[in-house]
């Protein structure tokens, strides 16, 4: 008896109205074979039938249990978790919440982009007593507003062609990640802004070049574009690239914050001719982009292979780009460069709330040290083994701000990246479908019709401007602290809520080694371990 009333359970109720529905109008049509009444019942019975037809294939398919539960009506569940980001966006969100970038952050990016209006009436929305809210000093002596045009020279002693670069540019975000009009947009408006744009690590395609502005090449563990056919690294192709004009610096990409550790593959279908050409790769075969170096296995080899991307390069500066991850690698990497005199001209910490690339869930949220610890702790080491004053570091990782830049500044950068606030600039409106190819707003697809969505000589413009803006509050920050330059930031112009009742001044989250510390033996215990068994012939732990 219970199994015969099912049709009539909640469950099961809308296929049965369905194919009740559509019976009757089937009955109705044979019974008065009218033409008129056909015309009036087609629709519906063509609306029902399909219904009952997918209620019918709810009821045998494998995949979806809740389907064969509650065929038909189980259809808005899935429709609804659809719309879910989409509608907790525009209805739920408030201006602080929202991520990985709150509402607030967005809208200030579009707005300095669009050259709109970016003040906030009423007062802060933060609440200033909770804990983790954080705050920078200003002086009762501000000083008169500071040149925008803020520059750090990047290049050490073994450097013959340094580079003036701004102390804001475009994150490592590869073409084929992004779609070429974004490529286009982002170099051009560097060109204009006089910042640089690093490529990422899919290699430099026409689209960078098309422009003129200034790139920074980042060659990651696949090589691409200075690679041989069997994958390794071909010196003869990367000098020919890397002599290019427009290419200013060349940066050795080790890990990145989305997915530290962790190699990529670009299924040979989605190997297009034009990405084929430009990354050195077989149409026919994955690109595979390993989670290792095949080029050096150990942190002389590294510095080694540093030394020869400058000379190649003809004297351009050249550095890396790591997540801090076991801290006794990098001081190994702080030995070798002891141990053999060879140093890089930079270098650029990526935090684990960097983003722009997918990654699996346990690694964008777990893995990976978060950027401020890990820039103070180069900026620390690097002081520790008396290298600090030849070595530029940059901060990459979730920076999209005057004062992003202005924290991380004070507690070791020399200048800073940002990825998604450019994105930001470009249209980018955090529907968190990069990974899809199904970007709305044509940044990160490579589809045609959904990439002619951004109109490229517009979206300069708005590069341009995100940038010009930045800077321009960043220099308002400073002069409202009483200083000129970011380089004069120091930890005791911020300070953190550590509780209700408590506060903490940067100087004392993040307290600094004293030049040659390392060197002469330290009892600081974020490094006294890590530097003990730290090897230059090896990142294992000794």
């Amino acid at each position: 008896m219970e199994t015969l009333m099912l049709p009539f359970s909640p469950r099961f109720i809308v296929l049965t109205i369905c194919a009740v529905v559509t019976a009757l109008l089937l009955a109705i049509g044979i019974v008065d074979a009218n033409t008129k009444v056909w015309e009036l019942i087609m629709v519906p019975i063509l609306i029902f039938g399909a219904l009952t037809l997918l209620g019918l294939r709810d009821l045998t398919q494998k995949n979806h249990a809740v389907l064969r539960n509650y065929p038909i009506s189980a259809h808005i569940r899935f429709l609804l978790e659809e719309i879910r980001p989409e509608m907790r966006q525009y209805f739920f969100e408030s201006e602080k919440d929202g991520m990985p970038f709150s509402r607030d952050t967005r809208a200030v990016v579009y707005q300095r982009a669009k050259m709109e209006l970016d003040k906030r009436p009423f007062g802060t929305q933060e609440d200033v007593y909770r804990e983790g809210y954080e705050w920078m000093h200003h002086s009762m002596s501000p000083k008169t507003h500071a040149s925008e045009k803020f520059r750090v020279t990047i290049g050490g002693p073994d450097c013959a062609k340094p580079y003036s670069a701004s102390v804001f540019n475009i994150s490592a975000m590869s073409f084929g990640a992004l779609s070429p009009n974004a490529v286009r947009a982002l170099n051009a408006g560097a060109k204009k802004g006089g910042f640089a744009h690093d490529t990422g690590e899919g290699g430099v395609s026409p689209y960078h070049r098309e422009n003129g502005g200034d790139i920074i090449w980042e060659i990651g563990s696949g090589y691409f574009g200075c690679r041989n056919r069997d994958g390794s690294f071909n010196p003869e192709l990367f000098a020919s690239v890397a002599s290019d004009d427009q290419i200013k610096m060349v940066e050795l990409k080790i890990s990145q914050g989305a997915k530290p550790g962790h190699g990529g593959v670009l299924p040979a279908a989605k190997v297009s001719e034009e990405i084929s050409k430009i990354r050195g790769v077989a149409m026919d075969e994955d690109c595979i982009s390993p989670a290792s170096h095949r080029a050096f296995s150990t942190p002389l080899e590294m510095m080694a292979f540093i030394a020869e991307m400058r000379r190649l390069s003809g004297g351009k500066p050249a550095g890396f780009k790591l997540c801090i991850g076991h801290p006794w690698e990098f001081l190994a990497i702080c030995k070798a460069m002891l141990q053999s005199g060879i140093y890089p001209d930079f270098i650029v910490v990526d935090g684990n709330e960097g983003g722009t690339g997918a990654a699996p869930l346990e690694f964008m949220d777990h893995l990976g040290t978060p950027m401020r610890e890990g820039v103070n702790f180069v900026h620390n080491a690097l002081i520790g083994i008396n290298a600090r004053d030849r070595i530029r570091i940059g901060a990459s990782g979730k920076i999209a701000t005057a004062f992003d830049m202005a924290r991380a500044m004070a507690i070791g950068a020399d200048w800073c990246n940002s990825a998604r606030g450019f994105m930001f600039s470009l249209g980018c409106i955090q529907s968190l479908s990069c990974h899809t190819d199904r970007c709305p707003t044509g940044v990160a697809t490579q589809d045609p019709t959904r990439n002619r969505a951004l109109v490229v000589p517009h979206k300069i413009e708005r590069v341009y401007n995100y940038h010009h803006a930045t800077l321009h509050a960043l220099a308002e920050l400073l002069a409202a602290a009483g200083l000129e330059h970011p380089r004069d930031l120091r930890p005791i112009h911020f300070s953190k809520r550590s509780s209700a009742t408590e506060v903490l001044s940067f100087a004392q989250l993040y307290p600094p080694l004293r030049p040659g510390e390392l060197i002469d033996g330290t009892s600081d215990p974020r490094f006294r371990n890590a530097w003990a068994v730290a090897r230059a012939e090896s990142f294992a732990a000794g």
